[in-house]
């Protein structure tokens, strides 16, 4: 599975679609992959939410890459 790049406008249009298309809010997503197993890399934790919940890519990478973004700015504070 490749990395490909969404544009921020479609990052964020998917994200907002995410609770009308899962039946779950993006928080509950995120909190997910944090309780979930420690995947390194980003095709590992996009794997793992679409084979044990049953996500689409879409939704899947764009849940992967948001947990990634607030990682990224958490240890930059």
């Amino acid at each position: 599975m490749s990395q490909t790049h969404f544009s921020e406008e479609t990052h964020r249009n998917l994200l907002d679609h995410i609770p009308q298309s899962t039946g779950r809010e993006v928080s509950d997503w995120l909190r997910a992959l944090a309780d979930g197993p420690s995947f390194l890399r980003f095709d590992d934790k996009v794997s793992w939410l679409r084979s044990e919940h049953a996500l689409s890519y879409g939704h899947a990478k764009a849940i992967a890459h948001e947990f990634d973004l607030r990682r990224a700015a958490r240890n930059l504070a």
